[in-house]
């Protein structure tokens, strides 16, 4: 697959120091998995302030850390035993300081993520409450209560975890603690004041050392419904976002008081020049995500319906529609993503038949169906290409840039996702996605680091590397460069203007005019379709003449 590049360079559009995010490319970084300094097997943040370089050469904006602070890692990090420090494994804050300051020399901003749901079991807060006892000041500001039953031996409410099992854990002194994910992580009340005020301090603790903005973890879940007594729900394993009510009345997810506590934190983010920016990930109905996204409260909010949808025209077509009204109506600008630390990467997952059942196709070991790589890694190039011609911000996570597969057959001894013990083996859990970078063709860990990496990394994984990429035309890497160095250049307003009408849709194709005389057109068929007249800037695989190959996304000037 060739990155096509026909046009003189671009050069680089102007924006205000203030929206600088509006229609930024972010690279999200999984610190344990980046690059390892030490050789311990753990990627840290020296490691990752190495390989910054790289970040600069592909041409992001931005780079977003997923949790590098003190954990027991029961979640992979997002379990937090001191928001205001870093894991010794993974560095200090020296080691942080460092990485800001170089990543600022770069031209790049830095986010962090936010954990606010919950804390770790070992946070100082939760040690307290434990030593303190029933009825203290100290459980205050966590979810306590007594259970039901003869002598309190049920959980007080039917509700589930998100990783399986009861959301309930029981003490040895008869109480019950609410943790909506492991039960190493306990969740906060956040109508106690104190929990507000401590999060308040932990954003000027970052803003102050320099971080840019925040992704918020789960900001559709800090609101509860804690009056007694609490409510029963229908015991459920697992919930879609069109489940949840229209009118923010469950017990504990998107209810309308959530809203108070982030126009609260946007009076901390304005106090900086320029104020610092942060993400919802909340996994809630589109006509709600909308409240989380305004200027008064965080900014954006993760699309996740665009992630989810499959490659049809018309269901991508209705998804970016809907995202660019709901960013229109919050004020704010629409956020695109493909792949994250928590999904099937999207060159296998768009290689899998429609309908499949991702989490047996895990639990085969990625046998059952077998992926041709060619066809998943064509169809997410251009499903890639698509997403950055969108007006708005692309969030890219690390190793999509190099094509990277889902590692589907980790052995299970080597998981280390709560969700493969919790849910006993009925769901293999999110390790595949999160195996080490490779950066060389050769090593112990190809180039992660001088040792053995902390997930297996597969036989072969050196030719998808950095190293093995670098230079190649027909490469991802290399596509990805072009197209993050053209998109710059053409970026103007936020404005998408669709061409063809439903004929075009059922035809498979995307068609959709961008100001400043470009055009980017998807095909989404088995049959070729016409390229209009113009200057062809870039295409995520090789054209045949003046045909738009299947399964192929190209970029055309068709003015000036």
């Amino acid at each position: 697959m060739t990155a096509q590049h026909l046009g003189p360079d671009p050069g680089t559009a102007g924006r205000s120091s203030r929206d600088w995010w509006r229609q930024a490319v972010v690279y999200q970084v999984y610190p344990r998995s980046f690059a390892d300094s030490d050789g311990d097997g753990i990627g840290d943040l020296p490691g990752v302030t190495s390989r910054l370089g790289h970040l600069a050469d592909l041409g992001v904006d931005a780079v977003w850390l997923s949790p590098f602070y003190p954990s027991e890692l029961a979640d992979g990090g997002y379990d937090v035993a001191d928001y205001r420090d870093v894991d010794p494994r993974l560095g200090t804050l020296d080691d942080f300081d460092r990485m800001v300051t170089e990543a600022h020399r770069l031209g790049l901003k830095v986010m962090v993520d936010i954990v606010p749901n919950h804390s770790s079991d070992q946070h100082i807060w939760f040690q307290e409450a434990l030593r303190a006892g029933p009825g203290s000041a100290a459980r205050e500001r966590y979810v306590f209560r007594e259970g039901k039953g003869a002598h309190g031996a049920e959980p007080p409410t039917d509700w589930v975890s998100c990783f399986g099992g009861p959301a309930w854990t029981r003490l040895p002194d008869g109480w019950w603690y609410l943790h909506l994910f492991a039960p190493q992580q306990p969740d906060f009340n956040w109508d106690n004041p104190e929990v507000r005020a401590e999060f308040r301090k932990t954003l000027r603790f970052w803003s102050d050392r320099g971080v840019d903005g925040f992704r918020v973890d789960v900001a559709h879940g800090l609101a509860k419904d804690l009056a007694a007594p609490l409510r029963d729900i229908g015991t459920v394993e697992s919930y879609q976002p069109d489940d949840l009510p229209e009118d923010g009345s469950h017990p504990f997810w998107d209810r309308d008081e959530v809203h108070e506590i982030f126009r609260d934190w946007r009076k901390v983010f304005n106090e900086y020049d320029p104020p610092r920016i942060a993400v919802a990930e909340a996994w809630v109905r589109n006509s709600r995500r909308t409240a989380y996204a305004t200027p008064q409260e965080l900014g954006q909010a993760f699309n996740f319906d665009f992630l989810r949808a499959s490659l049809h025209a018309g269901e991508l077509r209705s998804s970016i529609d809907t995202a660019l009204a709901d960013a229109r109506a919050a004020g704010a600008t629409a956020t695109w993503v493909l792949s994250n630390h928590d999904v099937i990467r999207h060159a296998s997952r768009h290689g899998l038949p429609d309908g499949c059942d991702e989490e047996a196709w895990l639990l085969s070991d990625g046998q059952l169906p077998v992926v041709e790589r060619e066809y998943g890694l064509r169809r997410a190039l251009a499903a890639t290409l698509l997403m950055l011609a969108l007006p708005g911000s692309a969030y890219v996570y690390q190793g999509e840039e190099l094509g990277l597969p889902e590692v589907a057959d980790l052995p299970r001894e080597a998981l280390q996702d709560p969700v493969w013990t919790r849910s006993r083996g009925r769901s293999k859990g999110r390790d595949g996605c999160r195996v080490p970078l490779p950066w060389q063709r050769e090593g112990s860990s190809y180039g992660f680091g001088s040792g053995v990496s902390w997930l297996p990394q597969p036989a072969g994984w050196g030719e998808l590397s950095v190293e093995a990429q670098q230079g190649d035309p027909a490469a991802p890497l290399e596509l990805y460069r072009a197209a993050l160095r053209i998109r710059r250049g053409l970026l103007a307003d936020e404005v998408l203007e669709w061409i063809g009408g439903p004929e075009a849709v059922a035809d498979g194709l995307l068609h959709f005019r961008r100001t400043g005389g470009w055009e980017c057109l998807t095909n989404l068929s088995d049959t070729a379709r016409p390229l209009p007249d113009g200057e062809l800037l870039l295409s995520s695989a090789p054209l045949s003449g003046d045909q738009l190959p299947p399964w192929t996304t190209a970029w055309v000037r068709t003015e000036g």
